[in-house]
C-alpha cells in the first residue's frame, strides 16, 4: 500500500501537470491568435495570456517544493533557493489577484451600455491594460522584497512559535519577528483588489438580470441570441471570480492559522499548497468553455501534424 506522503506526492504531481498543461494551452492559443490569426484577436486575450502565464509560474514554484518534500527529499532548497522560490511564488500569487481583478473590470466595462458612466473607458481599455500589468508587477515585486530579507533554509525539523513555516524554509528569526506591518500591507492590497473584483461582478450580475428581464418582457428571441456569446463570457468570468475569492480567502485563512499557531503542523503546509494551487489549476478549464481560439489552435496543430506526416512518407 502507498504511504500517505507518497499518495500526496502523486496527487500534487498530477495537479501540477494538469494546471501547467491547461494554462499552457490557453497561453499558446492566445499567442497563436496574436501572431498568426490577427483577425480573431481581442483585447481581452492579452489578459488571458498574462493570467495563464502567472498561473503557470505560481503552480510550479508552489508545488515543486511540496512534491519534493512528499517524496522524502530532505535537502532541496538552500537559502538562495528559498528566497528565489518563495519570492517568485508570492509575486505571481499577488499578480493572480491583480489580473483577475483587471479581467473582471475589463468585462464589466465591455458589456456596459453606451450611455453608462463607464462607456468613455471602452476605447481606452487596450491602451490601459498593459499599464495595469506593469503597475501590478511593480507593486507586487516591491511588497515581497521582505521575503528576500527574512526567509532562509529551514535549520530545525521541529519549530514552535509564530512565524512562516515551509517544507524547506522558515523566517530568519523564527518566533521573534513581528510581521504585523508586512501582513497589513498584503491585507490592504487584497482588500482593494477583491473589493474591485466584487463590485464589478455585482455590476455584471445586475446588468445580466436587467437584460434578461427586458428580453423576457418584449419577447424578442434575437435580442437574447445576439448577446449570448457576450453573456456566456460574462458568466464564465463571474464563475472565475467566485472560484478565486473562495480559494484565495480559504488559503489565506490556513496561511494565517499556520503563521500564528504555536505548534506547527507539517501536513498543514501541504494542504495549503493544494488550496493555493486549486484556482490556477481550475482557471484555464473555465476559460476554455467560451474560448474559440483553442479550437483554431488545435485544428492548426492537426493540420501541421498531417502535413508533416505526409511529407515524411514521400
Amino acid at each position: 500500500m502507498f504511504s500517505s506522503d507518497l499518495t500526496l506526492g502523486i496527487f500534487l504531481t498530477s495537479q501540477c501537470c494538469i494546471g501547467v498543461i491547461g494554462n499552457s494551452l490557453i497561453f499558446l492559443s492566445s499567442l497563436y491568435t496574436f501572431s498568426v490569426q490577427h483577425y480573431l484577436k481581442k483585447p481581452i486575450d492579452s489578459i488571458f495570456m498574462h493570467l495563464t502565464m502567472v498561473n503557470i509560474l505560481a503552480i510550479v514554484f508552489l508545488l515543486i517544493p511540496d512534491i519534493a518534500s512528499s517524496f522524502g527529499i530532505r535537502h532541496f532548497l538552500s537559502d538562495a533557493g528559498c528566497k528565489a522560490v518563495l519570492y517568485i511564488y508570492r509575486v505571481t500569487r499577488g499578480l493572480s489577484i491583480c489580473t483577475t481583478s483587471i479581467l473582471s473590470t475589463f468585462q464589466a466595462i465591455t458589456i456596459s451600455p453606451s450611455n453608462s458612466t463607464w462607456a468613455w473607458l471602452k476605447p481606452k481599455l487596450s491602451t490601459w491594460t498593459p499599464l495595469f500589468f506593469i503597475f501590478s508587477w511593480l507593486i507586487n515585486m516591491l511588497i515581497y522584497i521582505e521575503i528576500i530579507k527574512s526567509v532562509i533554509a529551514k535549520t530545525n525539523a521541529t519549530l514552535a512559535g509564530h512565524g512562516y513555516y515551509h517544507a524547506y524554509c522558515q523566517n530568519r528569526n523564527f518566533g521573534k519577528q513581528n510581521k504585523g506591518l508586512f501582513l497589513s500591507v498584503i491585507l490592504t492590497r487584497d482588500l482593494i483588489f477583491v473589493a474591485l473584483m466584487l463590485s464589478t461582478s455585482l455590476y455584471m450580475v445586475n446588468f445580466l438580470y436587467r437584460h434578461y428581464k427586458r428580453a423576457k418582457q418584449i419577447h424578442i428571441r434575437s435580442l437574447s441570441s445576439q448577446s449570448s456569446p457576450e453573456t456566456r463570457a460574462t458568466w464564465i468570468i463571474l464563475l472565475l471570480v467566485s472560484c478565486f475569492v473562495f480559494f484565495y480567502w480559504l488559503s489565506n485563512f490556513v496561511t494565517l492559522y499556520g503563521f500564528y499557531t504555536p505548534e506547527k503542523i507539517p501536513r498543514l503546509e501541504q494542504v495549503n499548497a493544494i488550496l493555493s494551487s486549486s484556482y490556477p489549476t481550475i482557471c484555464p478549464f473555465l476559460l476554455m468553455r467560451n474560448n474559440k481560439n483553442i479550437l483554431h489552435f488545435t485544428s492548426s496543430l492537426s493540420v501541421l501534424r498531417i502535413t508533416h506526416f505526409q511529407r515524411s512518407n514521400i
